[in-house]
């Protein structure tokens, strides 16, 4: 924890923050076997490091639709400490977004006996936020644009056993509404509660991992859940596994606004996965959905020495 706080006072005094929304663009990838994704607090535990490459198309069909690439590493740094670093491309129209998120996480063990550890984690996130005008048919000259912006996210994980729970504020800094004249809201806080069990005992070889994502948005009160089921199976060198995602907004919880079926295979130190979102709302009239694809590479290290980071489950 004092190595997270070094590291955000030297972030702090190296760049000028400007509050604005900085966030990765949203897709289904909480079940792509990358907890990383969800909260950096998960940054550091398993068996070494950890590469990702994510490729995202949205709604299928449909003109000038969201395009995303990212690249995520996350590794451990010492045998209590993790850090992982996530770069995207994210292209909507003549809107782009480009940037990083650079995160750490420091773990304790408060029981060896029970397996009971806690995680604390720090993100620092870069956004370029850009506006192309090249194709403007208004016969006037409007120069492109861009603005960078920071801001920062806070978690906490605990996990017993085989239950995990994290909690996330994304987000944390307000914005400086100077630069806005939409009338945006200047709260830009989110915050996630992701909570998960797995179970290794029905059958050899074999993990079913239920858990849930709740998300909820401070300044308009939105929030949706996402319920989601998840199996391992062994197998020679590696697994292969198949998930499903049931998405909701918490006002309308028999009408889902998305299912998202994903499929994966982890072979040696290569891993492969692919899955695709099902709009069930109006949308779907026009769309063929969201697709994506996931390229891994693995890098076994040595175990670590400090039980806080070691892999608690089979795969």
């Amino acid at each position: 924890m004092r190595k997270i706080i070094l590291i955000l006072c030297v972030v702090l005094s190296s760049v000028k923050v400007t509050a604005q929304e900085v966030e990765l663009p949203q897709y289904v990838s909480h079940l792509a076997d990358n907890p990383f994704l969800i909260s950096p607090t998960y940054a550091g535990i398993g068996t070494g490091l950890q590469v990702r490459l994510n490729g995202v198309s949205q709604w299928i069909g449909v003109k000038d639709s969201p395009d995303t690439q990212s690249l995520t590493v996350e590794a451990r740094l010492a045998d209590t400490f993790g850090g992982g670093i996530t770069l995207f491309n994210d292209k909507n129209g003549y809107t782009t977004h480009k940037g990083a998120k650079l995160s750490f996480a420091s773990h304790l063990t408060l029981s060896d006996f029970h397996d009971s550890f806690l995680s604390f984690a720090l993100s620092y996130s870069f956004i370029q936020f850009g506006i192309d005008t090249s194709e403007n048919n208004s016969g006037q000259v409007v120069p492109n644009r861009t603005l960078n912006n920071s801001n920062f996210d806070v978690g906490l994980l605990y996990r017993y056993e085989r239950f995990s729970i994290s909690l996330n504020a994304i987000n944390i800094l307000n914005k400086e509404i100077e630069d806005f004249q939409t009338g945006e809201p200047e709260v830009l806080r989110k915050y996630t509660v992701f909570t998960s069990y797995t179970f290794t005992r029905l059958s050899r070889n074999f993990e079913l991992e239920p858990s849930m994502l709740v998300e909820y948005r401070e300044a308009d009160k939105r929030s949706r859940t996402d319920m989601n089921v998840k199996a391992r199976k062994g197998i020679r060198d590696g697994y292969v596994w198949a998930g499903v995602s049931y998405t909701f907004l918490n006002d309308q919880f028999f009408q889902p606004n998305a299912i998202a079926p994903l499929f994966g295979l982890k072979k040696n130190n290569l891993y492969l996965s692919y899955g695709f979102s099902i709009n069930m709302n109006k949308t779907q009239e026009y769309n063929y959905g969201t697709h994506m694809i996931t390229l891994g590479f693995d890098y076994e290290r040595r175990p670590s020495l400090a039980r806080c980071t070691q892999k608690m489950i089979m795969f």
